[in-house]
């Protein structure tokens, strides 16, 4: 059986763990922080990154190759379209999320959610200008038609639904306004579409019970 390592606050594993939840494929789930120094880990995680599977071919680290496995190794039910330029615009959504949207506002994230050293006005400036110009980049590629690559639910929206409110939540907190509502992009009925989804139901349940575990 696969197992599925990282911890239930963590976005990128809940990235993973609701496609395995939409796909039905058994997994059990092991807790494991980040920065280890266990040989066992970074056979694994070379970076001691989460999240990482286990499986019994091996193991497998970075969301998007794990979501890539899965599709392969178990396609049905399908989170890529069967035209191959149509799952390619997927893929490049999803790469667009994860790399120009969370990455860029994850730099806020210590001093925002963490209590780490507040921001340079230089900084927070930087990273807002960044934020726009990639909000914009999104705006353009992004259909909410239902779904975030259009009206089937994909990989795009495994990962849409675990980091666009965490984008809308660090700009709110940094700059006093959701930088993802002020550039256009209104998300906040997409998520409430996507939580009405079993699997994504379990993600949140999980998230906030260990949210509230670590208060």
């Amino acid at each position: 059986m696969i197992k599925l390592h990282g911890f239930a606050v963590s976005n990128y594993y809940n990235k993973v763990k609701l496609a395995l939840l939409e796909k039905g494929v058994p997994f059990t789930e092991v807790h494991q922080g980040t920065r280890s120094t266990e040989e066992a880990v970074l056979a694994a995680s070379p970076l001691a990154k989460i999240p990482f599977i286990t499986t019994g071919q091996g193991a497998l680290c970075e969301s998007q190759p794990i979501l890539e496995w899965l599709e392969d190794a178990y396609p049905q039910p399908p989170l890529l379209p069967a035209d191959p330029f149509a799952a390619a615009k997927v893929r490049e959504l999803t790469i667009f999320i994860d790399w120009h949207l969370e990455m860029t506002a994850r730099q806020l994230y210590g001093a925002v959610f963490f209590g780490g050293t507040p921001l340079s006005e230089s900084n927070k400036a930087r990273i807002r200008q960044e934020l726009e110009k990639s909000i914009a980049g999104f705006r353009r590629l992004a259909k909410f038609a239902p779904y975030v690559a259009g009206d089937a639910f994909t990989q795009a929206d495994c990962s849409a639904f675990n980091n666009l409110p965490l984008v809308g939540m660090a700009t709110k907190a940094a700059y006093g306004e959701d930088l993802l509502l002020a550039g256009g992009v209104d998300y906040k009925g997409y998520v409430k579409l996507v939580a009405q989804r079993p699997s994504a139901q379990r993600v949140a349940d999980d998230r906030k019970a260990a949210q509230a575990k670590a208060a």
